[in-house]
């Protein structure tokens, strides 16, 4: 039983969605297992697009021969969807950048998103192949987006909402620490409401653990 946390802010390890998925993971924990979680990370800032090989096994109507084609971004997309598939949970730590995903975001999900692997297209449409696990999304955003204090507009929850259901990740839960950038007050209090939030989460397994 692993929870995968995926790095997506320029900040590192000082940002506030990595402090704020740190606090979700030690509410796992802490609800979780005797034995505990191990926590595996990836820091999706490493990452770069997807190239042009890549591009062309996505295009094709089969999938190749493997011989000669897993480098680059096809070998990348392979190692992340094995590590996604192998946690029982989820964790993605990500800043809110022009009211959506960050690039970093968005490059993860272009590799695990992968047609034959993750997902198949039948005639009703896009259907996920992978099994269904917990998903927590640590959101930090320089605005509030929420609420009766929102002045700009979210794209982000409901796009990845929809991304990881088409992968077959359907439980999906958003936290967020939101106007990071309205001054240390509202700081303080966007946070506070975030931990609140936290303190809801509860450690579920919802899949056959024991398979991944």
């Amino acid at each position: 039983m692993s929870i995968l946390r995926i790095r997506c802010s320029p900040r590192g390890l000082e940002s506030e969605s990595y402090r704020l998925s740190q606090q979700i993971i030690d509410r796992l924990t802490r609800t979780g297992p005797a034995g505990g979680l191990d926590v595996v990370e990836f820091d999706a800032t490493t990452l770069t697009h997807a190239d042009g090989d890549y591009a062309a096994v996505l295009a094709a109507r089969d999938e190749p021969e493997a011989d000669g084609l897993e480098n680059g971004s096809l070998l990348a997309s392979g190692d992340l969807i094995r590590m996604l598939d192998e946690a029982s949970h989820v964790v993605l730590a990500t800043p809110m950048h022009n009211f959506t995903v960050p690039s970093s975001l968005k490059a993860w999900l272009d590799h695990v998103v992968r047609v034959r692997h993750t997902f198949h297209i039948t005639p009703q449409g896009k259907v996920g192949v992978l099994a269904d696990r917990p998903v927590y999304v640590a959101i930090a955003s320089g605005g509030a987006f929420s609420g009766e204090e929102a002045r700009q507009p979210d794209f982000l929850t409901p796009y990845l909402r929809h991304v990881l259901a088409t992968i077959g990740l359907t439980q999906v839960t958003f936290v967020a620490v939101e106007g990071t950038a309205r001054g240390p007050e509202w700081l303080e209090v966007a946070r506070a409401r975030a931990e609140s939030a936290v303190s809801d989460v509860w450690y579920a397994a919802t899949v056959d653990e024991e398979a991944i």
